[in-house]
């Protein structure tokens, strides 16, 4: 198709236009694992990357590819990969370019399981990660040395919501060589990072590419704007010989298909040894997802803005915390500067009852369900501190911005009365709970 700077058609119409054999419009699921070989030269060339084609689909399938070309195009990048999960997104992203000995500085303004996955998984592979606040951008360079591999953040952080400096600190990243890696879960359609100097952005398409609560999965999309060559003594891992690839160094033997060195090796080592590849089921439904995206996202977008603004002025909450509505003005320049078209779809508040107003208060729901996730098209809420931050040390959950009675809201798209109804009959509750204790 002609390429299109709106999201609403380059989601419909990116990656293949119909299946050439049968000119079905929708992408098929190919349920496979392999794939016929022409004969033996053509094998041969396949593994040995002189040809491109799908091989085994622990590394290539063609409905995962469909979906890929679409992130792709949605994202500005040059190549994409899907995997397993959002986790294993932003595990292999960083796993492709450190190894035992390296560091990354990541952001403090986490998602829980990130920040578990940083804080004490990395570690026991020999990876440091440095935990810098990201309202100093400085920060980064200051934690930074010649073992430093990348930079990592969430564009929206969730639970804390205060947009991250993708600009500026992607300009000091590529300053000292270093790749600036954001998670844009939170933000897709509404935040470009590449359109800031990001240089790799990771996905959990479970939630709002998805959009409907059925699959897990995740993708890495490179922006094809890195230059791992010139840096090739901060990245030996694109640079030197790779001995489980026949002795290939990836920025050379790469060149012929693009600027995609970081996105290919990705595949064709970690995805090929550790096997975290997305289903091809699961791909279709992304697919399906993301072809009405830009509209979900202006109505989670539009909804959020309101039920903010509600929670503004209820009596019972003690603070709003919201993208555009932070006290500090750096933080809301920030939102004005990186979000265009909406502010994303969650919203955090605290009640004036702490954490067992919060807890009546997310008991009296009955629309919006009380589950682990965030996207989907139904609104969803959660209590983070006893649930998707528990496992983090009090100093560490108000590190990432979760007190002991923040509630979070994933704002769905149903009509914003009946939003507003089931919040304010359970605030009245929870009131009601304060007032009785």
């Amino acid at each position: 198709m002609t390429s299109s700077k709106h999201a609403e058609t380059t989601v419909l119409h990116a990656g293949p236009r119909a299946e050439p054999v049968t000119g079905a419009v929708a992408v098929p699921i190919y349920q496979t694992t392999s794939y016929q070989f022409r004969d033996t030269e053509h094998a041969s060339n396949l593994f040995a990357l002189k040809e491109i084609a799908h091989i085994y689909s622990r590394i290539t399938n063609p409905t995962n590819e469909a979906l890929e070309l679409k992130l792709t195009a949605l994202e500005g990048g040059a190549a994409a990969m899907t995997v397993s999960s959002g986790q294993a997104a932003s595990a292999l992203a960083l796993q492709n370019i450190c190894r035992a000995g390296d560091n990354i500085v990541t952001s403090t303004d986490l998602y829980g399981g990130t920040w578990n996955l940083f804080k004490h998984t990395f570690p026991t592979m020999g990876i440091e990660v440095r935990f810098v606040d990201p309202k100093d951008p400085e920060a980064f360079r200051r934690a930074s040395d010649d073992r430093t591999r990348a930079y990592y953040a969430e564009t929206l952080p969730n639970p804390k919501l205060a947009v991250f400096p993708i600009g500026e600190v992607a300009r000091i990243g590529r300053s000292l060589g270093i790749p600036l890696v954001m998670d844009n879960t939170a933000a897709p359609v509404i935040c470009k990072p590449f359109e800031h100097g990001a240089a790799i952005v990771v996905y959990s398409t479970t939630k709002y590419i998805g959009g409907h609560g059925t699959s897990i999965g995740g993708a890495i999309i490179d922006s094809g704007t890195f230059d791992w060559e010139t840096n090739a003594r901060r990245f030996p891992m694109l640079n030197e010989p790779d001995p489980s690839y026949h002795g290939a160094i990836w920025t050379e033997a790469v060149k012929p298909l693009g600027p995609i060195a970081y996105l290919v090796k990705a595949r064709t080592t970690l995805q090929r040894d550790l096997g975290m590849c997305m289903s091809p089921f699961n791909a279709f439904q992304f697919i399906q997802g993301m072809e009405t995206l830009p509209l979900r996202m202006r109505e989670h977008c539009r909804n959020a803005e309101a039920v903010a603004e509600y929670l503004s002025r209820h009596d019972a909450v003690t603070r709003v915390i919201f993208p555009g509505m932070h006290k500090d003005r750096e933080t809301d320049r920030r939102a004005a500067t990186y979000l265009k078209g909406g502010r994303g779809g969650l919203v955090g508040f605290e009640l004036a009852g702490g954490v067992e107003a919060g807890r009546g208060f997310i008991d009296a729901l009955k629309m919006f369900y009380h589950v682990a996730n965030i996207g989907d098209a139904r609104s969803l809420a959660i209590h983070p501190a006893s649930t998707t931050h528990s496992q983090l040390t009090e100093e560490e959950q108000l590190a990432t911005g979760v007190t002991p009675g923040y509630v979070r809201l994933s704002v769905g798209i149903e009509h914003i009365d009946d939003i507003i109804a089931d919040l304010d009959q359970a605030l009245e509750q929870a009131q009601g709970l304060k007032k009785a204790a």
